[in-house]
This record gives C-alpha cells, sequence and structure tokens, in this order.
C-alpha cells in the first residue's frame, strides 16, 4: 500500500515535468489531425445514417413526440449527434491509449529510469512485437467487452462500474508489459504480475474512472455545437494527459517493485535449478554431548 500510494505522487508531480507536458502534446497533434480527417469525410454519412436507424425505431418516434409536446423540438436535432459521439467515445479512449503506449510510454520510461533508477540493470525480458500483439489483442478483447457490456449501462449503478473497469483492465493489460519489458527478464516479470496484480488492477481501474472524467467536455460539444473544434482538442489532450499520468504510475510502481524483488536476500530459482545433491559437501556426523566419543579404529 505504502508503495501504491509512493508511486502515486510521484507520478502527479512528474506530470508537471516539462518534458512529459512536451510529450502530451505530440499525440494530440497527431489524434487531433485524424479527428479532423474523419470527421470532415465522414461526419455527415454518419450523422444521416444515425438519423435513418433513429427515424426507423417506433420507441425513438415516440420519444420525439414526447419532447415536441413539452415544447422541446430542438433536442430532435441534438439526438443523431449524441449517438455517434457516445458510440465513438471508447474508439477515441482506445486510440488514446494505443497512442501512449507506443509514442509517450518509452519515452517516460527512460525519464524514470534516468531520474530515479539509473543503476536498474536491463535486462530485456520483453520485446517491441509481442507488446504490440498483446496490446492489440487486449483491444480486441475490450472492445468486445464493451460492447457486450451496453445492456448493462442502461442500469444507473453498473454504468459507473463496468466501463472504468473494461478500461482498468485493458490500462493494466498494457502498462504492465511495457513498463516492464526493458528492465525485467521474463521470470522477474511473471513474479511482479503474480504478487502485485491486484495492485496493478487497482492502478489500472482508478485511472480508467479518471479516462471517465473527460465525458463532461464531450456532452458540452454536443450541446454547444458552436465550440465543438475547441471542444474536440482540449477532450482529446485531457484523454492523452491522463493516459501519460497512468504510464507514469505504473512506471514509478513496477520499476520500484523490481528494485526491492532484487534486493531480497534468497534469488528466485525456477524448478529444477540450484545446487545438486553430488555438488554438496557431506554432512558430519552428529555426536551427542553426554555420550562418549567413538573409539578409534585399531590398525
Amino acid at each position: 500500500m505504502n508503495l501504491l500510494f509512493d508511486s502515486f505522487w510521484r507520478a502527479a508531480a512528474y506530470c508537471l515535468h516539462p518534458r512529459v507536458v512536451l510529450l502530451s502534446l505530440a499525440p494530440l497533434v497527431l489524434m487531433v489531425g485524424v479527428a479532423v480527417g474523419l470527421g470532415y469525410f465522414f461526419w455527415e454519412p454518419a450523422l444521416d445514417a444515425v438519423s435513418a436507424m433513429l427515424a426507423s425505431w417506433d420507441l425513438v418516434t415516440s420519444f420525439v413526440l414526447w419532447l415536441e409536446g413539452i415544447g422541446l423540438p430542438g433536442l430532435k436535432a441534438a439526438l443523431a449527434p449524441l449517438v455517434v459521439v457516445f458510440v465513438s467515445t471508447p474508439v477515441i479512449v482506445v486510440v488514446s491509449l494505443l497512442m501512449v503506449a507506443a509514442l509517450m510510454a518509452p519515452a517516460i520510461l527512460t525519464l524514470v529510469a534516468q531520474r530515479r533508477f539509473p543503476t536498474l540493470e536491463r535486462k530485456h525480458g520483453g520485446s517491441v512485437i509481442a507488446g504490440v500483439f498483446g496490446a492489440l489483442g487486449a483491444t480486441l478483447v475490450a472492445l468486445l467487452a464493451l460492447v457486450l457490456s451496453i445492456p448493462l449501462w442502461l442500469v444507473p449503478p453498473l454504468v459507473l462500474i463496468v466501463p472504468p473497469v473494461i478500461w482498468g483492465w485493458l490500462t493494466y493489460r498494457v502498462m504492465s508489459y511495457d513498463v516492464l519489458a526493458e528492465h525485467a527478464s521474463r521470470d522477474e516479470r511473471r513474479e511482479l504480475m503474480r504478487r502485485h496484480r491486484h495492485s496493478l488492477f487497482a492502478i489500472g481501474v482508478l485511472t480508467g474512472y479518471l479516462g471517465a472524467a473527460p465525458s463532461l467536455v464531450w456532452v458540452s460539444g454536443v450541446m454547444t455545437v458552436v465550440l465543438w473544434p475547441v471542444l474536440v482538442p482540449l477532450a482529446i489532450w485531457i484523454y492523452t494527459l491522463v493516459f501519460a499520468f497512468s504510464a507514469l504510475w505504473f512506471t514509478h510502481y513496477a520499476l520500484s517493485a523490481l528494485q526491492v524483488l532484487r534486493a531480497e536476500p534468497e534469488l528466485l530459482l525456477m524448478p529444477g535449478e540450484g545446487p545438486s545433491p553430488a555438488s554438496l559437501p557431506p554432512a558430519e556426523p552428529v555426536v551427542h554431548p553426554s555420550l562418549p566419543p567413538a573409539p578409534a579404529p585399531h590398525p
């Protein structure tokens, strides 16, 4: 628990480091360009498709008539943009995570290692290819879980639990591997994952809740269309900064745990390792103090 809180405040302090602030702007510039390009080519077709789908549902038609009956006909035009925004938000969150893992996480890992752990040996127990395939696999599982859990979002308590837990699991899987792949060996990484699985998952869930905070910006963007070009980059930057904080928290925690693991007096031996019985010195006979020593043999 002490390690959890210690790594938390260190990660919060590192978010104010000039290098981290600049790193958070690099994915922002790239993602803003992608978002603007997709919005330019697909925003209107997406709105038309969603509007046609909503118009074909009798329940939505009844809801729109009810809005017109209570004097709120303008909300009808906001339904399609609202649906498009809520559908695209999980995609933007996942892309933000992958961008941070690809661009920011290595630089953040180098920064923390140079400043706090300059003598920590790098054993290179992971590879970039394995990290990429692992991140893609975890992302597909998380997206599938999000799609399957959409009916649960209609239950008020579960909508505050299910999505952050899924984001937390995804963050935990991606970040844990990335921050340990360079310094820890494969056996050390497995041992750390076994010992600190719950703490690492808790970090992922807490950062998942932090990642849900920028949703308020998206809602205001739907209600205030004029500020949409400003609110979209702001929301993306907040997502990126949250995931940068997540990478810092995982890095401080994992490298500290690895340092503690290597400082333990007893080495972690795999099955079959260690000295063989034949190489051990022969045991000396034990003589009871109350008995006389055995007589020496006659020549």
